[in-house]
């Protein structure tokens, strides 16, 4: 954002990758705490020509606190007769005039570290979550995206989940299957060594300011999009967390925000015991019909089936898929970093009141 000469004119610069679509970039001039004036482009396709001039008048004069409604509101009106959007949308519009007017950064802003390490303790695998999460917020480490290795089954549930409703104790500790809690939102995930694929990314809240809760997911995950695609899976996000393809649900996302950063952790089933899933988990009919499906085993498409390929081959190429269109720098934990995850595990992870927080 830059001011004018005159004091009471902003000018803001804003960018929006529509998943699945094209890149819509919005630059707009704000005086007295209205838009004076837009000005959008991008790479997608509009017909007919004079509509982008269209959606531009219709902005002017919209405050600058306005909602996506009351900005959809403003376009729809004025679109001419049989407009047609490739690669954009009504919704996508309002959502890069809203980042426009928040203070924001792009992709591009940042350095990731990847971290990639031996197999660790489901209870670590949290508790770094948590510490890394907290560290980019407050400034000591930048952007990082994460990739899990376990050296056990487990079973973690989201934070706001019922223990008793959504796990067989008994049968998971016949199974020798560990359950802990994670700190954010969603459901039951079932991992196993080598037959999951699990990573976190972690970005500073800048990266998806002026998306609602919904759009930043699809946001952060469209590389994942796009790293299939270029393992020749076909595959689209599903609100609010699922990724799919014409086989089946390939995962899962969940995410938690953290002073000013956000926590995004997947996890992709590669050939998971589907069996052993139902043995240990308590998934009611209820939720499996509203999938149309009848068994648990056929919620998930094992990535072993779609690809071919070996569990290490699909994690290098999901990595070198990141590193293709962002900066990716390998790095490693400090011992700070880990002696407060350790600490963490031992202290509230582990504990009873934790696990049991919803019984």
């Amino acid at each position: 954002m830059t001011e004018s000469n005159e004091g009471r004119e902003t000018v803001h610069h804003g960018e929006y990758k529509v998943p699945g679509g094209k890149l819509l970039v919005a630059d707009v001039m704000v005086r007295d705490g209205r838009l004076a004036s837009v000005q959008l482009s991008g790479d997608f396709f509009l017909e007919p020509d004079d509509a982008l001039e269209a959606i531009d008048r219709a902005l002017e004069g919209a405050p600058v606190d306005a909602d996506a409604g009351t900005l959809i509101a403003r376009i729809q009106p004025a679109l001419p007769p049989q407009t047609e959007m490739i690669g954009l949308s009504v919704p996508a519009i309002a959502t890069v005039i809203r980042r426009a007017l928040a203070k924001t950064s792009d992709w591009r802003d940042h350095r990731f570290d990847l971290i990639h390490r031996a197999p660790e303790s489901p209870l670590l695998h949290m508790a770094l979550d948590e510490v890394l999460t907290r560290e980019v917020a407050a400034g000591r480490r930048g952007p990082m995206l994460r990739v899990w290795e376990w050296d056990r089954a487990a079973i973690i549930i989201g934070v706001f989940q019922s223990l008793a409703n959504e796990v067989d104790s008994d049968a998971a500790a016949a199974e020798g299957i560990e359950v802990v809690r994670r700190i954010s939102g969603g459901g039951a995930m079932f991992v196993e060594p080598g037959n999951t694929i699990t990573w976190s990314l972690i970005v500073p809240e800048t990266l998806v300011q002026g998306l609602t809760f919904v759009e930043s997911y699809a946001f952060l995950d469209d590389w994942v999009i796009q790293a299939l695609g270029d393992m020749g899976i076909k595959a689209w996000y599903v609100p609010i967390n699922d990724i799919t393809s014409p086989g089946g649900k390939i995962a899962g996302a969940a995410q938690k925000r953290i002073n000013g950063a956000v926590l995004h952790h997947v996890t992709m089933a590669y050939d998971i015991d589907a069996d052993k899933l139902t043995r240990v988990l308590r998934i009611g009919r209820e939720k499996l019909s509203d999938k149309g499906t009848t068994s648990a085993g056929k919620r998930v498409d094992p990535l072993r089936h779609q690809t071919g390929l070996e569990r290490e081959t699909i994690i290098q190429r999901m990595i070198d898929s990141f590193a293709a269109r962002f900066t990716l720098i390998p790095s490693s934990l400090t011992q700070g970093e880990l002696e407060q995850a350790n600490a963490l595990a031992n202290d509230k992870f582990s504990s009873e009141a934790w696990l049991r927080r919803v019984p």
